[in-house]
């Protein structure tokens, strides 16, 4: 069976050979994370923006 990341890294594929962007994820600014959605400035172990709701997983 194949790992959670090997499954996201053949969907990311499967998704670019078909014109989608797949690099979706979060900015940095300094030591921080920046959601590139609304700006929004959060700790490094952030999984959602708290400001608009914005996540690399969905």
């Amino acid at each position: 069976m194949a790992s959670a990341s090997g499954d996201e890294t053949l969907f990311e594929e499967f998704l670019a050979q078909r014109g989608h962007e797949t690099d979706a994820g979060w900015d940095e600014s300094y030591n921080k994370k920046q959601c590139p959605e609304c700006g929004g400035i959060h700790e490094t172990d952030a999984t959602e923006c708290t400001v608009c709701g914005w996540s690399p997983y969905s």
